[in-house]
């Protein structure tokens, strides 16, 4: 059976998270009915210190229900530059909002709210565009499961306000975020003015994200859910996977942690250019293969073929995701696999 570490989303439902679903209370989502929805949208909004959620299908309509809130047609939202929002997520903004982005570069994604505040350019007048929001992703995925810090969010924020612009919080793995840091939930969230959090990143939900904010917000966010296509009827069934997910699977990611890191130790001790293994904070492990004489996607076959499966996200970068269905035994395989595979 081939070990598969192409992302924290190729995950199985366990036993237990199959036998909420099969007993979850449901009701019509799209009338508010659904008590498994409603109950997982005030527990997670009560987490973050928010007023309220909105359950919805995936991270991206979440971030995207959020930013449409925050920034009006032809306005702009400033994020890091390999940020999800901005390079994975097909332009939704644009398209679906008329939001323009801007983007500041940052090492490995990690935030200096300097950074963010220098290009902000907030009520530019009738020539110009206008920033009115500032975008964070926590951990910053492209840049290798980054944990931002909370003294630059606190930063980020007084600016923030200073200038009189809103911020999103694009917190797919915030709960990695939580247990290499031991920050907070409700401390990461008071910085912001929407957050969305994914179920199926890390935590072993088939699917499901939620976008947090006041009441009014989340009201609006409602119909236009509805309108993109996303009004769900039984989805309690979803959402008893999430109350599953966060009442078990949030204090086992320290092992993925813990095998992300000893996978980035291996590949060091291989060719330390690869990867700085002290950057490998949560359960990304992300390769630079600027110095081998073959590509990223080369390299995924070559693993491939030895029943290894990775990700080639640009030329010359792969990444590897630990998860909750990769063990001990897996981790020692996957080691093997790798040291062939790297040999150039």
């Amino acid at each position: 059976m081939a070990i598969d570490l192409r992302s924290d989303t190729v995950t199985q439902p366990s036993a237990g998270m199959r036998d909420a679903i099969a007993h979850a209370l449901v009701g019509d989502d799209v009338y508010g009915d659904d008590p498994t929805v409603n109950s997982l949208e005030e527990r997670l909004a009560k987490m973050f210190g928010k007023e309220a959620g909105l359950f919805s299908p995936t991270g991206s309509l979440a971030n995207q229900l959020a930013i449409r809130l925050l920034v009006a047609p032809g306005e702009e939202l400033i994020a890091e530059t390999n940020s999800h929002i901005v390079r994975a997520e097909l332009g939704a903004a644009a398209a679906f909002s008329g939001v323009t982005t801007r983007t500041w570069p940052a090492k490995r994604g990690l935030l200096k709210a300097s950074d963010a505040l220098e290009i902000a350019r907030p009520d530019s007048g009738p020539y110009l565009v206008s920033t009115t929001a500032i975008a964070v992703e926590n951990t910053h995925n492209f840049g290798g499961g980054t944990v931002q810090p909370l003294l630059e969010m606190q930063e980020l924020r007084k600016g923030a306000d200073e200038m009189g612009l809103s911020l999103h919080l694009d917190a797919a793995r915030i709960w990695n975020a939580h247990i290499a840091s031991g920050v907070s939930f409700f401390d990461y969230g008071k910085y912001f003015d929407t957050i969305s959090v994914c179920l199926s990143k890390g935590l072993g939900a088939p699917v499901g994200s939620l976008m947090l904010s006041t009441k009014e917000r989340v009201a609006k966010a409602r119909v236009w859910r509805k309108r993109y296509g996303a009004g769900m009827r039984q989805v309690g069934l979803l959402a008893a996977a999430g109350h599953y997910a966060l009442d078990h699977n949030i204090a086992r990611l320290a092992d993925d942690h813990r095998r992300a890191k000893e996978l980035a130790t291996t590949i060091a001790a291989i060719d330390s250019s690869l990867i700085d293994v002290s950057g490998v904070e949560t359960n990304i492990v992300g390769l630079d293969l600027t110095s081998l004489p073959f590509s990223a996607s080369e390299l995924s076959v070559r693993c491939r073929e030895n029943g290894l499966w990775i990700s080639a996200l640009g030329p010359k970068y792969a990444r590897l995701v630990t998860h909750m269905d990769f063990d001990d035994s897996q981790l020692l395989q996957a080691k093997e696999i790798l040291k062939k595979a790297l040999v150039a």
